[in-house]
């Protein structure tokens, strides 16, 4: 499929200085519960404050370590790969943006904590966890029974799984994965979507359709390149960021929820920080800063009622 020179423009808009990409295209992600995707068809990204407001919460404090009060700070590992409304960058292509970088900014004012902020590829964030390289990771990490063995999470949003596809495609809406029988389906590097995915080609051998064949890609600029020219014939993605990217790409749309999964800050396994953390986002849910935070990246949709330690994964 050909890519008009008004669609690479619209699609230039949502890519980050930081990603660098060109004629081929970027996308990024998110909700369009509240209504427009934030910052319109420009691809604008808000930048209203809704963080500094918030106020040291003594009793979630005084649940953290000690010697993480005495210290004051804590290390976090952030994914920016330009996916509105998770995390991307300003044009200054140095400035981070996002709803995961609102929440854990504001858990740590909440906390009396000032973050360290390291950014990272979505795939090196959970294994330097373990490492101790950081004390806490964010990138929209979903809470699956696999990341539960090796991780704890901390959830702030109720996210999942989806897929777009461009207009001129025959498929309405995947409820099962034997609709993308010899299809090519492009994803995320490193992602549950990836795993997803492989876990279940089966379906079509079982069948004895042609599966199908899996593309990862670790910039989402080449994902949706990959979909715009015509190399992919779907998206596998966040529920969030399809929202997002469909409203900012012309010839594209979303096809609706597949999968929904809870999405937490992440934690090495046995973490003691997972107690203070639940009590300061439930803070935030309780004085009105989790609205905010949902209302301005137009995720509504995606609120939770209370924070929970590592919950099991739903399954539909």
């Amino acid at each position: 499929m050909r890519t008009s020179r008004t669609s690479l423009s619209a699609f230039a808009l949502i890519t980050t200085a930081a990603l660098a990409l060109t004629a081929c295209g970027s996308g990024g992600s998110s909700d369009a519960s509240a209504g427009a995707a934030p910052g319109g068809r420009s691809g604008k990204l808000p930048t209203t404050d809704v963080v500094s407001s918030v106020t040291k919460n003594e009793k979630a404090a005084a649940l953290l370590p000690a010697d993480v009060r005495e210290r004051g700070t804590l290390r976090i590992g952030s994914s920016v790969g330009g996916t509105p409304p998770g995390s991307a960058y300003l044009e200054d292509g140095k400035t981070v943006v996002g709803q995961d970088i609102d929440f854990a900014d504001a858990v740590a004012k909440a906390l009396g904590l000032r973050l360290k902020r390291e950014t990272a590829s979505f795939e090196a964030i959970l294994p330097a966890l373990g490492s101790g390289k950081y004390d806490l990771g964010t990138g929209n990490f979903g809470v699956t029974e696999e990341r539960r063995r090796t991780i704890d999470f901390v959830t702030y949003i109720n996210d999942g799984q989806g897929f777009a596809v461009r207009d001129d495609s025959k498929l309405k809406k995947v409820t099962d994965f034997r609709q993308l029988c010899g299809l090519n389906v492009a994803t995320g590097a490193g992602t549950t979507f990836e795993v997803t995915l492989e876990d279940n080609k089966h379906v079509c051998a079982d069948a004895g359709e042609k599966p199908y064949s899996v593309k990862t890609y670790t910039e989402q600029g080449a994902i949706w390149g990959s979909l715009q020219q015509g190399r992919s014939d779907v998206v596998m993605s966040t529920i969030n960021g399809l929202r997002y990217a469909v409203k900012q790409q012309p010839g594209l749309k979303f096809l609706g929820e597949f999968h929904r999964l809870d999405v937490g800050f992440a934690f090495k396994k046995g973490t003691k920080l997972a107690p203070a953390f639940q009590a300061a986002v439930n803070q935030l849910i309780a004085d009105g800063t989790y609205d905010r935070i949902l209302k301005k990246w137009g995720t509504r949709a995606s609120a939770i009622d209370a924070s929970r330690i590592s919950p099991r994964e739903i399954k539909d």
